[in-house]
């Protein structure tokens, strides 16, 4: 596990997509989350269709699921399981940011939009037949109570799917000290796990661990064209540059955590993965 040198709060995790709240928009797109490429040939926005899709596919949603998604974003994923899968989703993100986005954009009841805190925000207890967390389970400040209230709200059989950023198995020195610890401080990560720390910590909550697959030479694209896009912008945006230079920004070294993401992804430091596990059987 990769921790912080930076004591990391709600307030840290909100602000910074709060103030990057139109850079991630023009850059990442409605998806803020990795592509998954299938083939070379597939743009970006295809491809992070294709990894939410997968999400869909591990988690068996189907009409009439009743669909959590933690750390939502602004939205797009449980948008196309409401409308692709015919799913009733309830949508949670703690950016003010975000969820204004998502309800302007979609001011309807399903998704049902949530601004709070998944820590201490109440769901009724099995209210959900699938949970998903879109790389958002890194932002947690506490992983062990985030798998804890997973399985308090799913209803027996219900399955959780999670895709994360992981710190790698045989990570040195130099990685630690120079990408992940970083990137964590920077990115505000309370803590990066490896794969089987992840599945350690769902386990110890009662659920039962079922998939655990290896994605990161299908997503690691993603983050050569956020390179490229970035410095597109800086290069053609005054007010990109304008944001950079301001030292009054406290997410502007974000900047520079891309870069460092791009290289922990080459360098094998950070590897990505997607989880399934249920809640006793089917």
């Amino acid at each position: 596990m990769i921790i912080s040198s930076q004591t990391i709060n709600l307030a840290d995790i909100a602000g910074h997509y709060d103030e990057l709240d139109s850079f991630y928009r023009e850059i990442w797109g409605e998806h803020v989350h990795h592509g998954l490429w299938k083939t070379p040939h597939e743009t970006s926005e295809e491809a992070a269709v294709n990894l939410v899709e997968l999400v869909a596919e591990q988690g068996e949603i189907s009409t009439g699921d009743r669909v959590l998604d933690i750390g939502s974003g602004y939205g797009a994923s449980a948008r196309l399981f409401a409308r692709k899968f015919g799913a009733y989703v309830t949508a949670i993100t703690i950016s003010r940011a975000q969820c204004d986005y998502a309800r302007a954009l979609d001011p309807g009841t399903n998704p049902e939009y949530v601004l709070g805190d998944w820590l201490t925000t109440e769901f009724l207890p099995e209210s959900f037949d699938v949970a998903v967390a879109i790389e958002s389970s890194e932002h947690i400040l506490d992983t062990r109570e985030f798998f804890r209230r997973a399985f308090a709200v799913m209803a027996p059989g219900g399955r959780l799917v999670i895709c994360s950023w992981l710190a790698g198995e045989n990570i040195n020195a130099w990685q630690t000290r120079w990408l992940l610890e970083p990137i964590c401080r920077e990115g505000r990560i309370p803590q990066l796990l490896t794969a089987p720390e992840l599945i350690a910590q769902a386990e110890n909550a009662g659920l039962v661990s079922n998939i655990c697959r290896d994605l990161t030479n299908k997503v690691w694209r993603t983050w050569s064209i956020v390179v490229c896009r970035l410095f597109r912008h800086l290069s053609s945006n005054a007010s990109y540059r304008a944001f950079l230079f301001d030292g009054r920004r406290r997410n502007r070294v974000f900047a520079l955590t891309v870069c460092r993401l791009w290289v922990a992804v080459r360098t094998g430091a950070m590897q990505y993965g997607l989880f399934r596990f249920t809640k006793g059987a089917r």
